[in-house]
């Protein structure tokens, strides 16, 4: 089993519940697909690289890694030179979100890199564990419908942000499945 972990650049530190489950992972030896930034993504490196696990991908924009603290192997996602700042790092997600079986993400509620994550594995029936940190639980996402509840619990500036800019891509998605089926 795969796991793409992720979670927002403005937390640096992980909640003990989310370790816990962390743990899990590690005692199962499942596959953790990472990111190379800072915040929850170095977190997570770091907790696995005291664990000395080797069952680790950091996946890098155009292999530039950030952050690699285990020296574990890279997955390069090629991203156009036209493609900067949101696009340029949101590729490499994509790409996590494409190669892993489940989604566990820690979400303050506010980052639009986690929450696109969440609809990128959505969009990709796939499973999410998400741990939302304002009320400090753990909520199953497998479909659209739990995530808008989610987002009933989400500032106002997040929910506009879902409306406006993530929301047409997730009826697009869903409009092309339809489509095919």
């Amino acid at each position: 089993m795969k796991i793409f972990i992720a979670g927002p650049r403005a937390i640096s530190s992980l909640n003990k519940n989310f370790e816990d489950r962390l743990y899990g992972i590690y005692e199962k030896n499942y596959a953790v697909l990472v990111g190379d930034a800072n915040g929850v993504d170095k977190a997570v490196q770091k907790y696995f690289w005291n664990l000395n696990y080797s069952n680790v991908i950091i996946y890098a924009s155009n292999g530039k890694v950030r952050n690699n603290l285990g020296q574990w192997p890279v997955e390069s996602v090629q991203v156009s030179a036209k493609i900067k700042g949101f696009d340029f790092y949101a590729a490499k997600d994509k790409a996590m979100a494409n190669s892993a079986d489940y989604g566990f993400m820690l979400w303050n509620g506010e980052s639009k890199g986690t929450l696109n994550n969440i609809i990128n594995l959505l969009n990709e029936n796939k499973r999410v564990l998400v741990f939302f940190s304002p009320k400090s639980s753990f909520i199953c996402i497998d479909n659209f419908d739990k995530l808008d509840t989610l987002l009933c619990s989400c500032n106002d500036g997040t929910r506009i942000l879902f409306d406006k800019l993530l929301k047409p891509a997730v009826s697009q998605t869903q409009m092309s499945l339809l489509e095919r089926g």
